[in-house]
Formats: structure tokens, sequence, C-alpha cells
């Protein structure tokens, strides 16, 4: 990762790994996993953006923009059904309000505020 991919995952994992102190990352071949009890979201680094995997259905994930695709019947790096790709860190705001969707439903607290 170089140049404006780089600066923007640097801000994503920093506001990823605050979350919670439980989340863990872990640097695998093609993707980065952030982990609680199992990945919550992978994301995988593209040349002008990064592609992120929630480990969400998409029926289970609130996105009001509709900026989440359906990837449950395609082949893909990462755990989860759900994909989003960003390229800005005017979005980061959205994004980590998707993650922490993810996050939630993961440690039983979905619904919850």
């Amino acid at each position: 990762m170089v140049g404006p991919i780089r600066e923007l995952f640097e801000a994503f994992r920093q506001a990823v790994v605050a979350m919670d102190p439980c989340v863990t990352e872990e640097f695998l071949k093609l993707y980065v996993a952030f982990k609680a009890e199992t990945n919550f979201v992978d994301v995988v680094p593209q040349a002008k953006r990064l592609l992120l995997v929630l480990n969400l259905s998409i029926d289970e994930i609130e996105d009001p923009k509709g900026l989440c695709r359906d990837i449950s019947n395609i082949g893909r790096w990462g755990n989860g059904d759900v994909e989003i790709g960003f390229s800005s860190i005017e979005e980061l705001p959205y994004v980590l309000g998707l993650i922490r969707q993810s996050f939630d439903q993961q440690m039983g607290n979905a619904g919850e505020a």
C-alpha cells in the first residue's frame, strides 16, 4: 500500500481498533482481518480504494445510502457476505457505522444503543 490508500488505511485501522479493546488485526497474504471473536471486517487493499468485506448478510445491514453489495454468491477473499469499497477519508464515518453493525452483531449487541 502506498500514498493516499496507505493514509486511508491507517486512518481506517486506527478507528476500527479503537472500537473496543478486544479488537485485533491480523495481516494475511491477501487481506487484513479485524477480529473480535472472529473476523467482523476484512480489508482488501486495492490500487484506488479499500475493499471491505463485512461479516453480515445483506439483509442484516442498515445501509441508508445503499452502498453495500451482496456478495454471498460470489467468490472472494475474506469472510462475510457484504462488500463495500471506499476511497476517501470523507466516507470513513459512514463506513465505520456499517462496520459497527457487524461488530455489534458478533458481540451480541445488535439493536442496542
